[in-house]
């Protein structure tokens, strides 16, 4: 059973959770430093760029695991991601003063070359697969 399981992280799976892994880190430092220097600036954009940096802790951490709630939390991560980022990213271009800076999400995740916007659709279209694979695997 975990053979099964685990094909979240095998084959492309293993790039994706790469990807994760690398928007952790790239988000988790870029909110640090906002929120420390220059809080008073833009409050809003660099909480949601904290907010972003721990949903893709979370992703990464369930893609990377091997149990089906580890794919239930990846699956959950990636839906609030796409909702963030397609909310943030509508809200970021309709009202553009309300974002005095970028959050990753801002623009779709235009200063990451629409990564943002992409990676979660990515993320559960895969989750998908494999518990496709997982339920043939079983019957």
């Amino acid at each position: 059973m975990p053979d099964v399981v685990a094909r979240t992280r095998t084959g492309p799976g293993r790039l994706l959770i790469a990807v994760y892994a690398i928007f952790a880190l790239a988000a988790t430092a870029r909110s640090a430093v906002q929120i420390a220097t220059k809080f008073d600036r833009a409050p809003v954009a660099y909480l949601l760029s904290a907010l972003a940096a721990v949903v893709y802790i979370v992703a990464t951490a369930g893609l990377a695991r091997a149990s089906r709630t580890s794919r239930r939390v990846a699956a959950i991560s990636c839906t609030v991601e796409l909702i963030g980022v397609l909310a943030v990213g509508t809200v970021s271009l309709l009202e553009p003063e309300a974002f005095p800076d970028a959050t990753v999400w801002s623009a779709f995740g235009q200063g990451y070359g629409y990564v943002p916007v992409v990676l979660p659709i990515l993320g559960l279209l895969w989750i998908r697969r494999t518990a496709r694979t997982a339920a043939r695997s079983h019957s």
